[in-house]
């Protein structure tokens, strides 16, 4: 097996433009052995020892799948059910029974941005399970959660929605688990079908257009804006709000905040937590 040599710089600089132009990603200055840790195996696996080869392979061949396998590995999945759970309760208290009342109606329309292994859409559709059975007859004409990413691999997995144990313990509780889930033969647990059935996973680049996704009431994208330039943040917030109906709301994560778009979103203080209403 090949061993991946010393990134220099010429090389990083290289990779880190590709990076930023095949999905938005920034890398910092010093992430040199993040990119080693991620890309070894790939490398290895096509004879690589430096970066520098691998760029000039994806950017010779880029149909190859070289490249998608690549921007797989690089793209963070970091991800929990219910996490930091202020958006989730905000959602069930707050945005639902507003929703409920002035959609009458039409379809309740969710999306989830970089949804990952499916961890927060399908949170979604349990709150909304748990509020549709305290509120028999609300979203009469139904709802749909639109939940999109750019790896292939970890929407495969969220399409399956499939988990072991070590990762259902992570933010989901116990009641949770034995409501909306079934213990598969293999020691697996499995989204029970009607949590199952709400969401609709798409692959998307959040570079590219989303004219084809349709208009929301509400938008989650939540812990992947941190990646990407002012610039790139701000087109895509401009974006995002083309896709939400007038009053439609933003989640953004807990360490992300939106500024200098007055005239797109206000700010709505929750206490606690903050969420962002289309203009």
């Amino acid at each position: 097996m090949s061993t991946v040599r010393t990134i220099g710089a010429q090389d990083y600089e290289a990779f880190r433009k590709f990076l930023q132009d095949a999905c938005g990603i920034l890398l910092g200055d010093n992430k040199q052995y993040l990119v080693t840790s991620r890309l070894n195996k790939i490398m290895a696996q096509h004879g690589m020892t430096t970066l520098g080869e691998l760029t000039k392979e994806i950017l010779a061949h880029p149909r190859s799948g070289l490249k998608e396998a690549v921007v797989d590995a690089m793209t963070t999945n970091e991800t929990l059910w219910f996490r930091d759970i202020h958006p989730f309760n905000i959602l069930q208290n707050q945005l639902l029974p507003e929703l409920s009342k002035s959609l009458g109606g039409q379809q309740l329309k969710i999306w989830s941005a970089a949804c990952s292994t499916g961890q927060e859409p399908y949170s979604i559709s349990m709150v909304l399970d748990e509020f549709k059975q305290k509120n028999p007859g609300a979203f009469r004409s139904g709802e749909r959660i639109v939940a999109t990413d750019i790896a292939a691999t970890v929407l495969a997995a969220a399409k399956a929605g499939e988990y072991e144990m070590l990762a259902l313990g992570r933010g989901l509780s116990q009641d949770r688990l034995t409501k909306f889930f079934t213990q598969t033969g293999d020691g697996r647990w499995a989204v029970k079908a009607p949590i199952k059935q709400r969401v609709d996973f798409r692959p998307m680049n959040l570079l590219h257009s989303y004219s084809m996704l349709g208009k929301f009431d509400i938008v989650f994208c939540r812990n992947v804006l941190i990646y990407f330039s002012a610039e790139l943040k701000k087109d895509i917030l401009t974006r995002i709000h083309a896709t939400l109906k007038p009053g439609g709301y933003l989640f953004l994560g807990a360490s992300e905040a939106l500024s200098n778009m007055p005239d797109l979103y206000e700010m709505v203080q929750c206490r606690p937590g903050i969420i962002y209403r289309a203009k």
